[in-house]
Parts: structure tokens; sequence; C-alpha cells
């Protein structure tokens, strides 16, 4: 499995979400607190969006991101107000490679996904079959992960619904996720998938927290809203913030110890608007899923 971090607010160093705090990404990918194994040393990826440029800039590497001086040096001096961030653990033997190195970019589109979509090597094919031509030349690498991205890319260019944005974005998600478990269903019957995913354009986002099986089984991922900060010290902290005001981060582990982090309900989407509105919907994606009981947005 793998570990990210997604931000969204305003404009800061990279380096206060991926190289400052304790517990900052790159802590997570030697010292993971939430996962069996700690390491996630096969590759780490950044995506972030500047003002002005529809496109996100990607830089992705095979390194561990412990050892990485160029994640370090850009880190330090780039600043964005819509990251995405992620270190790779990879998993069904997976190579590593660049191209499988998440997130993954198309257009204004990006993705990154913890987790595992069951069968992979079993749906691979029928998946591929099913995609448009655009979807289907959008792939580069040989990951569940972007095979996902790919269904998402493909609901977008069928969609003809009138929806825009962030509505057009949930559609497409949900509709790709659906997808996906009823191929496991039908080829790969009895392989559970977990799927912890962001996906964002840049002004809005998404992001999930999804397993087959049983719900305690679901991997770690924390959401948490205000005004971020990181001392000197490392100490990251979520400071109170007027509705629209501050950020949102959604992670697989709090960056920092204080109590504003709240888990991510399982078998829900959260909705991040472009005014940082925070919306919660149940999933309605495979067969035999319950989903939780419905949470508090987090303060």
């Amino acid at each position: 499995m793998c570990r990210f971090t997604f931000y969204r607010g305003e404009p800061l160093a990279l380096s206060e979400l991926i190289t400052a705090p304790r517990h900052s990404l790159i802590h997570q990918s030697f010292h993971s607190e939430e996962r069996e194994e700690p390491l996630n040393g096969d590759g780490f990826g950044l995506a972030w969006y500047v003002d002005g440029v529809r496109e996100p800039a990607i830089f992705r590497a095979v390194t561990p991101a412990w050892s990485n001086r160029n994640l370090r040096e850009l880190a330090r001096v780039t600043r964005s107000g819509c990251v995405l961030a992620h270190v790779r653990a990879a998993t069904q033997v997976l190579e590593v490679s660049e191209t499988n190195c998440h997130p993954f970019k198309h257009g204004r589109y990006t993705l990154m996904h913890n987790g595992d979509l069951g069968g992979f090597h079993r749906i691979r094919r029928p998946l591929l079959s099913g995609l448009g031509d655009q979807a289907f030349r959008a792939i580069h690498g040989s990951t569940d992960s972007e095979h996902l991205f790919a269904l998402f890319l493909d609901e977008l260019h069928r969609t003809d619904d009138g929806a825009s944005g962030l509505e057009l974005m949930a559609g497409a998600l949900e509709r790709a996720i659906d997808r996906a478990l009823d191929l496991v269903a039908e080829h790969a019957p009895g392989e559970e998938s977990y799927l912890n995913l962001v996906v964002s354009d840049g002004e809005s986002a998404l992001a999930c927290r999804y397993v087959s099986g049983r719900i305690e089984d679901a991997e770690s991922l924390y959401v948490a809203r205000g005004h971020y900060r990181c001392d000197e010290d490392g100490n990251a902290c979520v400071l109170p913030a007027a509705d629209g005001e501050g950020a949102v981060l959604v992670s697989s582990e709090p960056l920092g110890s204080d109590p504003a982090w709240d888990p991510m309900p399982v078998g829900w989407w959260l909705t991040i608007s472009p005014s940082l509105e925070l919306d919660y919907r149940p999933m309605r994606v495979g067969p035999d899923f319950q989903h939780a009981p419905r949470p508090l947005v987090p303060n």
C-alpha cells in the first residue's frame, strides 16, 4: 500500500507538507505508523497547481522519497495552493518505474491512490477493452491505480448531462469505481479492493475511503480543515478558521498530533468545492458494500 497527502487552501511551501512536519510525508515513507509494513520506498510523486496555469506540474521519481535531494530542494522553494503528494509501496508485484508512480495526470485532472484493486491481473484485459480511445491512450504504466484513472477519464468523456466542475468529477469517479468493482465481481470474485483516492482539477477535489471487505480493514485516511501551520521545530497544527478560509487537508496519516484531524468515514465521499465547502456523501458502489453512519463534517 502507499501513503499520500492532499492540500487545498492558502498557498504554502511544499516543504510544509512533505519535509518539515515531524510526521511529514517523507517521514511516513520510512516510518508509517498505521501500516503493518512501515516502508513506502518504491518511488514518490508530486502534483501542484499554480495560478494562471491550467495543467499542474508533475515531479515523480523511483528513488525513495527520504533519499531524494532534488525533492527536498524543490519542496523548499515551490509554493502552491493545491498539492497532491504520494509515496509508493508497490502491490501485486507491479514494477517500480517512473510511469507507475503517482499522482497521474491528464490535462487538468490528477489522481492518486492508496490501496489495491482486487484481482487486477484478471480484470485488466476486460477493463481495457471497455475503454474509449482517449482513455486507453492515457495509460502509460501498468498499475491498477492508473487504470482506475483511465476509467474516470472515460466516464468524463462519455458524460453529456450538463454537469460541470465538482459534480462532473463526482459522477464520473463514482461510475468509474462501480465499473471497476463490477469487473472484480465478475472476473475475480472474492478478491478485496481497497480504494482510498483523491482526484482534483486544481480548484475542486474528491476524496473517498473504501474497502470491499470488512470496514475495520480499510486503509487509514484523515481530514482536517482550518489554518494549517508548521513551525521550525516540525510542529504541524491546524487552527480554527471561518468557512471558506484556511485549507482542507486529506492525508493517510495526520501530519501533526493536534485534534483537528478526523478519521474519514469508510464508504463515503468527501467533496471539496473551490470555496472550500465540504460535503460528505455515501458511496453507492459495489454489490455488497455497507457504509458507515453519516459523519459530522470536520470543524
